[in-house]
């Protein structure tokens, strides 16, 4: 709560990227120490640390016992440290290296929503910069602030700021990143950290805290598309009910649904209950909850529920993802796996690999070489799967975005969905061949007129011509 006491916005989850020597730790101890978010056993271990040497207290050290007190001697993959201003709380996501926290993202142990850059004003752009920055870009991460640090050992000069924000922002834009905002500071000084610094009059923006402040977090997830993936349908006395965690969105008694991948549409009747306690009408994202509908649809585990109206998830059987493969056996193309996204499974095979990309070195290689994906690779390919089924891009929606593959029984890769990509020439989707069937003449013959994949229209052997097929959605 504020000091007035008004509600504070949601939180905010933030990534710090950079190369290993530009300061990271230092603006992250600085940003820590300066909002009184550490404990004060870590501030007094370092300043005795300090006092003993006989050296400068350093705010990276601030970050080194704050999580080494946090871990206790538990190795852990990412650090979650968590500071408040007045208007919402903050947890920065802070990985040992770029691929520890790709894992992380990916297999949803971590979910930045924005990024700090750190770039060395003295130094400039290095190599580490710009793989971080295509990790960025990996992830679909768009609000992005690049710091500009060390302007102390720079001098603190414009020219020198100037060149980082020309070299990174040409650099970004080519991954389709452009940064909100370049922020000149010194994580050691604590310059345009907190406050404004006296020693850069012509930088005219806000300091690091009042920019964060200024990012507007995600939409709120009761505010968005209904998303309600079904977990089962139960059977009870006469009732069916169809069971599942509402992931966004909210739902009431009354309100129309469409079920996808297939689309059909019915209304919620009621939200059972086993005491009077739990009556209620609607529910919000993050319930677990159950509904009971009007019309006896065979519904199944896996479809996802959407308000008619909103904005509906994808549907297809040929997804482009970003994959990170983790499996023993390298992943080969046109293998069969298992995909579990959501509560769907559902066998995919890899149809082609697009990008590889060396997750320690973020250097990417020649894919049309390359048959398989090695363990800690990251690759963007197009994944092929035997069944048509709902999904979202990652960046929209998480919960419905991101998936795994199973090889055998072990779990093998992690993944997040970038798009949907059209049928394959000379295939159909399930949607479109539901269209067809549902035109086929009692007599004659039916004709399917393709161009360049799609149906352009049908005609039946009595040259009665069916036009409005792209109406129909398909």
């Amino acid at each position: 709560m504020g000091k007035t006491g008004e509600q504070k916005e949601a939180g905010l989850n933030i990534v710090v990227v950079g190369h290993v020597d530009h300061g990271k730790s230092t603006v992250i101890g600085r940003l820590l120490y300066d909002t009184d978010s550490l404990p004060q056993g870590a501030i007094d271990k370092v300043e005795k640390i300090a006092h003993d040497t006989g050296k400068a207290f350093e705010y990276a050290y601030l970050l080194d016992a704050f999580e080494e007190e946090q871990q206790q001697g538990i190795t852990i993959d990412t650090t979650r440290i968590q500071f408040s201003t007045q208007k919402r709380d903050y947890v920065i996501i802070d990985a040992p290296g770029h691929k520890e926290f790709l894992k992380n993202m990916i297999s949803g142990a971590a979910g930045a929503e924005a990024a700090l850059l750190i770039v060395d004003g003295k130094q400039g752009v290095q190599e580490q910069s710009r793989r971080h920055a295509y990790m960025l870009s990996l992830l679909g991460i768009k609000k992005v602030y690049v710091l500009v640090n060390k302007m102390d050992l720079a001098d603190y000069a414009e020219t020198a700021f100037v060149k980082i924000k020309h070299d990174m922002g040409a650099f970004l834009a080519e991954l389709g990143i452009y940064p909100l905002k370049y922020i000149p500071v010194s994580g050691l000084q604590g310059d345009n950290i907190a406050s404004k610094s006296a020693q850069m009059p012509w930088y005219q923006g806000e300091p690091l805290l009042e920019a964060l402040d200024l990012l507007e977090g995600e939409q709120a997830a009761v505010d968005r598309a209904l998303r309600l993936p079904i977990q089962d349908v139960y059977k009870f006395d006469s009732r069916r009910i169809i069971a599942g965690r509402i992931e966004a969105g909210q739902l009431a008694v009354g309100d129309e649904i469409a079920i996808y991948p297939g689309g059909r549409k019915t209304k919620v009747v009621a939200f059972p209950y086993w005491q009077a306690k739990d009556q209620c009408t609607q529910a919000f994202a993050g319930a677990s909850t159950g509904i009971q509908v009007a019309d006896e649809f065979f519904n199944q585990r896996g479809e996802i529920i959407t308000r008619a109206g909103d904005t509906p998830p994808l549907t297809g059987k040929r997804l482009r993802v970003s994959l990170f493969w983790l499996g023993k056996k390298p992943l080969q193309l046109n293998r069969r796996y298992k995909l579990k996204l959501g509560t769907q499974e559902v066998e995919a095979q890899v149809e082609s690999i697009e990008k590889l990309i060396d997750a320690s070195s973020l250097d990417q290689r020649a894919a049309d070489t390359v048959k398989e994906i090695r363990l800690n690779d990251v690759a963007e390919v197009i994944l092929k799967l035997k069944e048509e089924i709902a999904f979202d891009r990652f960046q929209d929606y998480q919960a419905t975005g991101r998936f795994v593959l199973v090889d055998g029984y072990d779990v093998a890769g992690g993944g997040i969905v970038l798009a949907a990509e059209k049928e394959a020439h000379g295939e159909f989707s399930q949607k479109a061949m539901r269209y067809i069937m549902n035109h086929l003449p009692q007599n004659g013959e039916l004709i399917v007129v393709v161009k360049d994949g799609e149906i352009v229209r049908l005609e039946r052997t009595e040259r009665e011509v069916f036009s409005g097929i792209d109406g129909e959605g398909i």
